[in-house]
């Protein structure tokens, strides 16, 4: 598999459209030139999370389609898969055999149990409280056999995604079968999500632990690589998590660029933002938005605590219909470090910052990567919100196809289909990046490849964005207002 050098999309299986078949169908006919890849989010099936609690990885949701309908969107674009790799259903089979079976369960090992974390089957408060999780609640639960016996198991995320043993020789030997045959759908990435979450040990933070993390990671690139697919460790935390996996080779998210933009157009200034643009690794995954919230986590010592909080109640002040409440416990949002919202409304659905803001993620070192509510431009979809009472479904809307048709002529939304297109296939984007010297309150960013050479101007008070390339056809400098 060849990776493209090219804007991928992110998107649920029945997002836009109602299924895979639908969702190629929108590609092919709105989007061809400007989408290279798509990340289409778990398609497996699932009992909660929306595709996130895996019930088994050989199976496309019939809800969805077939994994047909996957291989000839493969034909068209570059595919990303998930795995989670710290859980897998409370439904799969895997778990429900422990259930009504215990120890004498095949999958026994399988599971954290606290008498396996611990010799006395107890873990004190104090370890408890140092472990690092982003959710307000304790990384446990207690189950109920048929029988009527107890036992508490590590469980990191949901009452449905059941935490699995890393080490255990039967954990590995499930994955392993399911990354070679994912692997072998030809997927150009397979993402590793939650990756971080493996390394339990009591008396740490059970997050990220060294050398631990680095054993996980080598095994299961060693699944998927003979078949030519990369691993996408996925971890939301410290920007420096993302530097140590750099450093390793391995391709990495950019989840600090979210609230790094949002600070610079919210406040006309490029100090932030010109720090980490010298310093992000440069095979990365960037993005503004996915279909989780905005990431504050991430950008700390990047931006001081008086800069996030500015920002983030800027966000508040700013962004169109958005409210605090939404991103707490009251609206399912368990996640403490994110902030539920669009991208757009959190610009004000202010068109000329909304493409700033994109300019600026395209002309960031890495693959871009647009969620598919940014894609067409979405507001939050507070009716959704207030039905579901799930904070992150206000930008998770479901578009159908009578209504994609209709957003995509929004002007807005042809801006950045024409942006997206340049930024596909001008051939200076295969070079490097040059910062070049402004005031505060511009950006001014140069890809160079060989005789070829594209600028962006970005004015960051009015929001003005000038993009003055060489044209090898007329051997001239060709601009245009993006």
């Amino acid at each position: 598999m060849t990776l493209h050098n090219k804007i991928q999309i992110i998107s649920y299986p029945d997002s836009l459209g109602k299924n895979l078949q639908e969702l190629h169908y929108v590609l092919n006919r709105y989007f061809s030139k400007a989408v290279g890849g798509v990340h289409i989010l778990p398609f497996y099936p699932s009992s909660a999370d929306r595709g996130f609690a895996p019930i088994s990885y050989y199976d496309v949701d019939p809800a969805f389609g077939t994994w047909e309908d996957l291989e000839i969107i493969n034909d068209d674009y570059n595919l990303i898969f998930d795995f989670m790799v710290n859980h897998i259903s409370r439904q799969s089979k895997y778990f429900i055999d422990f259930l009504e079976n215990g120890q004498t369960s095949e999958f026994a090992d399988m599971f954290l149990s606290f008498s396996k974390l611990n010799s006395d089957g107890h873990i004190r408060k104090e370890d408890l409280e140092k472990v690092y999780t982003r959710k307000p609640r304790p990384p446990f639960q207690e189950i109920q056999r048929p029988d009527g016996s107890m036992e508490t198991i590590w469980c990191t995320f949901d009452f449905e995604q059941i935490d699995v043993d890393i080490k255990s020789h039967k954990t590995k030997e499930l994955f392993r079968d399911f990354l070679i045959f994912l692997s072998r759908k030809k997927p150009l990435f397979i993402r590793m999500d939650a990756i971080a979450y493996t390394t339990v040990e009591i008396g740490t933070n059970c997050f990220f632990l060294e050398p631990e993390i680095w054993d996980t990671l080598e095994m299961l690139n060693g699944f998927v690589s003979p078949f030519g697919v990369s691993i996408l460790p996925e971890v939301h935390a410290h920007y420096s998590y993302q530097l140590k996996l750099a450093e390793k080779g391995y391709w990495v998210y950019d989840f600090s660029l979210p609230m790094l933009v949002l600070h610079t157009l919210y406040h006309h200034s490029n100090k932030r933002l010109l720090h980490w643009l010298k310093i992000c690794p440069r095979r990365q995954i960037t993005t503004l938005d996915t279909h989780d919230g905005i990431g504050v986590v991430d950008v700390e010592d990047l931006m001081t605590p008086e800069e996030i909080e500015k920002t983030i109640n800027g966000l508040y002040e700013k962004g169109s219909t958005v409210k605090p409440i939404y991103s707490s416990s009251e609206y399912q949002n368990l996640d403490v470090y994110q902030v539920n919202c669009t991208y757009y409304s959190a610009l004000e659905k202010n068109d000329d910052a909304y493409i700033a803001a994109r300019t600026i993620q395209f002309f960031t070192p890495g693959i871009p990567q647009v969620y598919y509510v940014g894609l067409l431009a979405g507001e939050n979809d507070i009716a959704l919100v207030e039905e579901t009472k799930n904070g992150r479904d206000i930008n998770r809307h479901s578009y159908h196809l009578d209504e994609i048709h209709d957003e995509i002529r929004k002007p807005v939304v042809q801006r950045l289909i024409k942006l997206m297109e340049f930024r596909n296939h001008y051939p200076a984007f295969d070079g490097d990046l040059t910062i070049e010297d402004s005031p505060e309150n511009q950006l001014i960013l140069t890809y160079s490849f060989g005789k070829y050479s594209c600028t962006a101007t970005i004015d960051l008070v009015d929001y003005s964005t000038e993009i003055r390339y060489f044209e090898e056809k007329t051997n001239k400098i060709i601009s245009f207002i993006a």
